[in-house]
């Protein structure tokens, strides 16, 4: 079998992980969001525009580390796998999303408490 060309993996990529990347924003801002009601009305007195740049630093951050994924996606499509890959590629989606989830929860934990 034949591995598609470059452009094919790489549109292929782009199609599955950007719809998801809203997902992945939704829930790490739930996780800060839920940290910031857990400690209202205290967390409220820390609002400032440096914890707005700050916030807006991690969130880049984040995003950052969710194109490696496409790393990831691009070669395994290049490789043999990749039918099973197309398949199963859901799995680094969800540990991504609980790898970040966790980040995000200390720092939250942190900023807000």
């Amino acid at each position: 079998m034949d591995s598609p060309p470059l452009r094919e993996s790489v549109t292929a990529a782009i199609q599955y992980w950007e719809p998801l990347r809203i997902l992945y924003n939704l829930g790490l801002a739930a996780v800060v969001l839920t940290h910031f009601g857990l400690h209202y009305p205290a967390s409220r007195t820390i609002l400032t525009v440096n914890l707005g740049l700050l916030l807006f630093l991690l969130a880049v951050l984040a995003n950052v580390a969710y194109c490696a994924a496409y790393v990831v996606d691009i070669f395994a499509q290049s490789s043999g796998f990749r039918e099973v890959w197309l398949k199963f590629r859901w799995v680094v989606f969800v540990t991504g999303l609980s790898f970040a989830g966790i980040i995000t929860h200390f720092f939250a934990s942190g900023i807000f408490s």
